[in-house]
């Protein structure tokens, strides 16, 4: 089969690899049909998860068929459609019943497209196959389901959840990606008094601002900061999002937020952080970390599939599975080609209307 494949920082290519096999009982084989790119590959391809190795096919997003069960999987069948999710769990050991599949101890948690082969391929093995796929309803949009394989859940829940959003509350989250714009769209089920987004890009912005941010602020000056502290007048936020996975992102979480406040940390640090306890260490300020549980993606497939979320929304890109080289190069360069989430088929009719580049430009003003 052909996969998309990680060998050194830097270094990945599009290539043949063994068709995956059974090994546990609990495992299916899934012929995928539309996969799509993480922020987190690219921290792969940069070298800031050394748990990947070469070899490595990446992906841990996606939607497919059934094509092969093991003998111990009760809940699927062959020939179902189904949603990947990106956390596998046994869903039996100690943490999975507390609900942090994550951590699973039985050889679960992240483990596509980082400890074991991924979806960016034609077909993949999951483990644990009882507990780590989700049935696709038969009205539901497989397109807009590939974005609750990971960023959906991941923003509501290390963002959201962590971050203890109620209503009323003066939300900024750094970073307008895909992850925080998932945070946006998830937040707005606690009724927010105000939703500010910090990002460099204005195409990011506009979209953050279709979606429902009160307030969007450019920083391509590296004051956001002090933008926000005047929105506030000077009282800061009550929630602040760190989702893009740097230091600077951090940093400004730390300036920004009000007594009493939390800090969510939803981005993948490949680099130590400054914590700044000399000025917070009497504010009662809250900061939360968390690696996604998924957990809440059967809640989100209903709210996709009631037209209450509209996730594809955050698609802007389509290509095939053999055009997975161009679709990084897209991803990987999000401003210049005003790229969100791409959508990567590996279905023939699917293919026949997917068309590289395709993307949607939605003007809207920038507060600057």
């Amino acid at each position: 089969m052909k996969a998309l494949v990680y060998h050194a920082p830097g270094i990945r290519s599009y290539e043949e690899k063994p068709m995956p096999v059974i090994k546990e009982s609990t495992d299916a084989i899934i012929r995928m049909t539309r996969t799509t790119i993480c922020g987190t590959d690219l921290h792969i391809m940069k070298g800031d998860v050394p748990s990947v190795t070469d070899g490595r096919i990446l992906g841990h997003e996606g939607v497919g068929i059934i094509e092969e069960i093991g003998g111990n999987v009760l809940n699927f069948s062959v020939g179902e459609h189904v949603l990947i999710s990106c956390i596998s769990s046994c869903g039996r050991c100690a943490n999975c019943k507390k609900g942090m599949y994550s951590h699973c101890e039985n050889g679960g948690g992240w483990i596509l497209g980082n400890l074991i082969d991924g979806t960016q391929a034609e077909y993949v093995r999951i483990p644990f196959a009882d507990n780590s796929l989700h049935p696709i309803p038969a009205e539901a949009d497989e397109e807009a389901l590939v974005m609750l394989s990971d960023i959906l859940p991941t923003g509501f829940e290390c963002g959201v959840l962590n971050g203890q959003i109620k209503p009323g509350d003066v939300v900024a989250i750094i970073g307008a990606g895909p992850i925080g714009l998932a945070v946006l769209l998830t937040a707005q089920f606690y009724s927010a008094a105000a939703v500010i987004m910090v990002d460099n890009d204005n195409n990011r912005l506009e979209v953050a601002k279709k979606f429902g941010a009160t307030q969007v602020i450019r920083n391509d000056l590296g004051n956001a900061a002090e933008k926000i502290m005047v929105l506030t007048n000077n009282r800061g936020v009550d929630v602040a999002v760190e989702a893009i996975g740097i230091p600077a992102g951090f940093e400004i979480c730390q300036a920004i937020v009000t007594a009493g406040g939390f800090i969510a940390n939803v981005g993948v640090h490949g680099k130590p952080v400054k914590l700044n306890l000399d000025k917070l260490w009497s504010q009662n300020i809250t900061i939360t970390t968390r690696l996604v549980d998924t957990v809440t993606t059967p809640m989100l497939i209903k709210t996709v599939v009631s037209g209450k979320l509209q996730p594809k929304d955050l698609i802007t890109h389509h290509f095939t599975l053999d055009q997975v080289m161009q679709a990084y190069d897209t991803f990987g360069d999000a401003m210049k080609k005003e790229a969100l989430k791409v959508i990567i088929t590996n279905d023939v009719m699917a293919q026949e209307s997917a068309q590289s580049g395709m993307k949607k430009n939605i003007p809207f003003p920038v507060v600057v």
